[in-house]
């Protein structure tokens, strides 16, 4: 038998003739559960198992035993009216038959229908009655969640000690569990009335105990509030109330459904609680007093400490780094000056030699080579000379904005259309002491590094401000300019960072760049008096920040000199 055939299943009990088998038919056809019934014993105990309702010919119960059917009725649980179908001959209902009415009022729940019947009428009826017994099922399963939860609530009342309480509105009818009147030293006979419980309450508590009421009924909201009592033997406990309004379809307050606690242990230890750590407290103040001149001593004295090694670190950091690009610019110094003499004699020869040749375009070629590699030999020369500090400078004050806008075709030429270049140049600043030549080859070096760290394209920008300190470039005190030169390339890491300035190291791959041209750049701001620093974050950029120091007297009306584009 299938899950739900048993409890909506319909038993036929007609032992004469085909009403049986023909309206179990009928009824299976419509999609129901149906089985026949031999005699009123078998019935009954179908019934017992599980039906939704049972179908039987009038002549089968005539004069039949019906005891132990309308026992089985009768013994049903309240949600239960289990239907029951009688199938009549014409004229046979309850209206002119006495036997019917008889059979209606006995077995309770009776629909009759009067043979001969259309399959319709049966069916409609049939599907009518296990609606209702469905109904009924559900009613049953509702009624055993309320009992299951009904329990499992007192349950929990008892378990966390709670009384309940509902005060009804306007009448302000009480109703205390017995749970809830020990909680105001009643017993659970006694009557404990609204009345009583506004008397119990401690005269210093009775106005705000009174607004939290007010405010929570005004408003239909919750009730929340702890509060002292007076038991009739006069002993002072403490209980707090939890309630939450319950609403009539207007909005009005209906009553008030609540759980109360006694909680004068708690309370208790709250107070001694309390004095005690009011007690510790004047004693933490006492020492705090005595002890507090020597912590702020110690916390000064280390923290003074603390400052000291710090910078005594970065000190010594400094240093190391300031003798290893000392060391590195001697040394650079010391060969580039040598070899630069060879290369001027190997140029003069070359010269010399082009001049006194044979008109043969071959050996001008080579010699012409031969003059372009020591060119080139003797720039890498100059830039050595300049990280070293020891190229030839002609310092004067110069218009920085002057310089970067004069610059400006130049460097759009230079970084091409996938570039853009950004000015943002003051129109009054103080001139700069710088070599205008030498500096405008250090800020086309630096772009051309911008570009190349933009393989996609992206945008450079080139901006001065005048810095009154340099602290964090360790120059004297004193007017200072930054120009910097911004781009949203790739960026450089921290270990890359370290290295930038040293020469012969790049970043770049094998055969694009000599590693000199930020060394050159760093080499010429120390020279003129200033610095280079360098910020980048990989994935966002990097900036090249030139400090220059700020020029006593005006500058020139000369422009400067032409520049070719050098990269490194």
């Amino acid at each position: 038998m299938r899950p739900g055939e048993s409890s909506e299943r319909a038993l036929v009990f007609a032992p004469t003739g085909r009403d049986a088998s023909v309206a179990a038919s009928l009824i299976r056809e419509a999609g129901f559960y149906a089985d026949a019934c031999a005699d009123l014993e078998a019935l009954v105990r179908e019934m017992a198992a599980g039906a939704g309702l049972a179908i039987i010919a009038n002549e089968a119960v005539k004069t039949a035993d019906l005891r132990k059917l309308v026992r089985w009725l009768n013994e049903q649980p309240s949600w239960s009216d289990f239907p029951i179908v009688l199938l009549t001959r014409q004229g046979g209902g309850p209206e002119r038959n006495p036997d019917a009415m008889r059979l209606a009022l006995a077995l309770g729940n009776v629909t009759f229908i009067e043979r001969p019947f259309h399959p319709t009428t049966l069916v409609s009826v049939v599907g009518s009655a296990i609606r209702g017994r469905r109904r009924q099922y559900q009613s049953r399963a509702i009624l055993e969640n309320l009992t299951e939860s009904e329990s499992l609530l007192q349950t929990a009342l008892r378990a966390g000690r709670l009384g309940t309480l509902e005060l009804q509105l306007p009448s302000l009818v009480l109703h205390a569990s017995n749970t809830c009147k020990l909680f105001f030293g009643r017993r659970p006979e006694q009557e404990f009335s609204y009345q009583d419980l506004l008397a119990s309450v401690h005269p210093d508590d009775r106005i705000r105990r009174q607004d939290v009421f007010d405010r929570a009924v005004s408003s239909g909201g919750d009730y929340s509030i702890e509060y002292r009592n007076i038991w009739p033997d006069g002993s002072q406990h403490w209980v707090e109330v939890r309630a939450r309004a319950v609403l009539r379809p207007d909005g009005s307050v209906r009553s008030m459904v609540g759980v109360c606690s006694d909680i004068t242990s708690r309370k208790v230890a709250e107070i001694e609680r309390e004095t005690l750590l009011a007690q510790l407290a004047a004693e933490r103040t006492a020492l705090a007093e005595l002890t507090s001149t020597l912590e702020q001593r110690v916390e000064q004295r280390t923290a003074d400490l603390m400052r000291e090694v710090a910078a005594r670190e970065k000190a010594q950091d400094q240093l190391r780094q300031a003798q290893k690009m000392e060391t590195i610019g001697q040394l650079t110094g010391g060969v580039a000056h040598d070899f630069n003499n060879l290369l001027m004699a190997v140029m003069g020869n070359l010269d010399l030699l082009r001049k006194r040749i044979p008109d043969d375009p071959r050996l001008r070629r080579l010699i012409d080579g031969a003059l372009q590699g020591a060119e080139r030999g003797a720039s890498l020369t100059q830039r050595l000379l300049a990280f070293a500090r020891q190229q030839d400078l002609r310092a004067e004050a110069v218009d920085l904005g002057t310089l970067i806008r004069g610059m400006s075709d130049l460097l759009e030429r230079s970084l091409g259309p996938r570039v853009e270049l950004r000015l943002d140049v003051p129109d009054r600043v103080p001139p700069a002491r710088v070599d205008s030549n030498q500096l405008e080859l250090a800020i086309l070096n630096l772009a051309i590094n911008a570009r190349d760290a933009m393989p996609d394209g992206g945008s450079i920008e080139i901006r001065i401000r005048e810095d009154q300190t340099s602290e964090e470039a360790r120059l004297p005190p004193g007017r200072y300019l930054a120009l910097s030169v911004i781009d949203n390339g790739e960026g450089m890491s921290p270990e890359t960072l370290k290295r930038a300035v040293e020469p012969f190291f790049s970043s770049k791959p094998l055969g694009k760049g000599t590693g000199l041209g930020l060394s050159m750049v760093h080499g010429l701001a120390v020279q003129l008096g200033g610095a280079l620093q360098l910020s980048s974050k990989v994935g966002i950029g990097t900036t090249a920040t030139l400090i220059l120091p700020v020029a006593t007297q005006l500058p020139k009306a000369e422009a400067p000199m032409p520049v070719h584009r050098q990269g490194g």
